[in-house]
């Protein structure tokens, strides 16, 4: 039997010549993509966030390579970047062989990419956009609730302060209304403060008044007397701090204490499958060619409120809007409508029930909705199942939580009582009322002339093919499910680097 042949291996072997990192790496390597594309922008911009004097700095355009080319290869964590920096050899080439470490690298990261990132991606789609790999002109938006960095158990919750500001104004009035009781018979007692908007101050001179009042009294319990000494000791302090949580709150329900940008959110991605609320960022993407054009970070949880910062966003960063644009049922509202058409945006944006509206069934179990009822403009009338004319009652406006003002007409059917189909037209006692927003009304229809034409049932096709599979690539088979940063700023920069790496990984595919 032949004995096997090994190679020679000798962990000693000395090179003849110094060994040359450029041969070690493959001429398509996205390495050198991320290598290509960073020399080719302009850089000014962030070589102008260096002050001159002091001793020398790395060259940013060595460390945005390492950062984005990190990003690219899954790799997040700066102290795993020194570590990688040492280790692997594109790195090592993309370096220079230079050494920074951790401290360097986040600083870079959070600070010097600070306000200039955003330009730096813009420069790298034009150029995609220049090669004919991606077009500015249609874009699919869509969403997705990345995880913060921050502790799910610390919060604050909107609906929390205003409730123990509740309790506090109602545990003040009954303390005043006891000290009236107590001291009925005395005369001059000072008028009811008005308990309707109470702060700091007023609980201090309420609980002050109150004390003056039971002063010498001689029946007053003992439980009110720790009460009041307890309102005084930690009431105001309460009220203080509450007045800084609404302001950190500003117009949002809740957010971490650990990262006071985070709200919390609902993840789908929970290993329970029980859609736990976790401190979170809602990350918006347009794309195009399944490359993408645009991101942005927002900490509202519905998609609806994103749209418009979004596409001003485009247009602040590429001089236009979008002519086409295409999004979910997400999306879908009468001011995000009134603003693409207002822009000159041909939207592709399906309505809440937009798709249930196409269903038969659905539609079989609603047979007298107030949408399936004849309208008669000239009248400005509905009419009921039964033909009878619905009266036009009043027109009212309510604000959205975005601060959009909508226009509602309410309509009641003259004589209900009796009425064959009232058991199936209507629930309520007496004649049925219908409140309709005309304007709503109007843009649904368009949007489903849009999406109904051929050009709009290509569209539709085309947008989970093309912006779904990118937040599947970055979550899943990347494995980026956590910003590694805290605050809103700090995650807008990681979400451009992500963004970076994902188009600069699809060019070298």
């Amino acid at each position: 039997m032949a004995k096997p042949v090994f190679k020679a291996y000798s962990q000693q072997q000395a090179f003849l010549l110094p060994p040359n990192l450029e041969e070690l790496i493959a001429a398509n390597h996205p390495v050198r993509v991320v290598n290509d594309i960073v020399n080719t922008i302009d850089l000014r911009l962030l070589v102008d966030e260096y002050k001159g004097g002091g001793t020398s700095s790395y060259h940013p355009s060595m460390l945005l390579k390492v950062m984005v080319y990190s990003y690219l290869v899954n790799i997040y964590s700066s102290r795993k970047m020194e570590a990688a920096i040492r280790e692997n050899i594109h790195l090592m080439w993309l370096s220079g062989m230079q050494k920074p470490d951790h401290h360097t690298l986040n600083r870079f990261r959070s600070e010097r990419l600070k306000g200039v990132l955003k330009q730096i991606f813009v420069q790298v789609v034009q150029l995609l956009a220049a090669q004919g790999l991606v077009s500015l002109k249609e874009i699919y938006v869509d969403g997705t609730k990345t995880e913060a960095n921050a502790n799910k158990y610390t919060f604050v919750w909107g609906n929390a302060i205003k409730s123990s500001k509740e309790k506090i104004k109602k545990q003040l009035d009954e303390l005043w209304q006891y000290a009236l009781q107590v001291a009925a018979e005395e005369r001059d007692l000072p008028e009811p403060p008005d308990f309707d908007k109470i702060d700091a101050e007023k609980v201090k001179e309420t609980v002050a008044q109150i004390k003056t009042i039971l002063k010498d009294q001689q029946q007053v319990s003992k439980q009110v007397k720790q009460k009041l000494n307890y309102a005084e000791k930690n009431w105001p302090a309460a009220l203080d701090k509450y007045v800084v949580q609404e302001q950190t709150l500003v117009g949002r329900n809740s957010y971490s204490k650990t990262d006071t940008d985070a709200t919390f959110m609902r993840m789908k991605e929970d290993h329970m499958k029980n859609g736990q609320l976790k401190p979170a960022y809602n990350l918006q993407i347009s794309s195009n060619n399944q490359y993408i054009v645009d991101y942005s970070i927002h900490q509202t949880t519905a998609d609806t409120a994103t749209l418009q910062a979004h596409l001003d966003g485009h247009k602040q960063n590429y001089g236009a809007y979008p002519q086409v644009v295409v999004a979910d049922a997400g999306y879908g509202s009468e001011q995000n409508y009134q603003y693409m058409e207002t822009n000159h945006i041909e939207g592709y944006v399906k309505y809440n029930y937009f798709d249930k509206d196409r269903n038969r069934k659905f539609l079989n179990k609603h047979p007298f909705s107030s949408d399936k009822l004849y309208y008669n403009k000239e009248k400005d009338c509905y009419y009921c199942p039964m033909g009878q004319p619905m009266q036009n009652m009043d027109t009212s406006t309510q604000t959205t939580a975005t601060g959009f003002k909508q226009t509602l007409t309410k309509y009641r059917a003259v004589n209900c009582e009796g009425c064959p189909l009232r058991g199936v037209c209507h629930k309520s006692k007496g004649n049925r009322v219908i409140e309709v927003n005309h304007s709503l009304i109007e843009y649904k229809r368009k949007a489903v002339e849009r999406l109904t034409s051929e050009k709009g049932i290509y569209y539709r096709k085309r947008r989970p093919a093309d912006v779904e599979p990118v937040f599947g690539n970055i979550k899943h088979n990347h494995g980026f499910r956590r910003f590694m940063l805290r605050g809103k700023e700090k995650v807008s920069i990681e979400a451009g680097l992500l963004a970076l790496a994902h188009n600069l990984r699809k060019k070298a595919a």
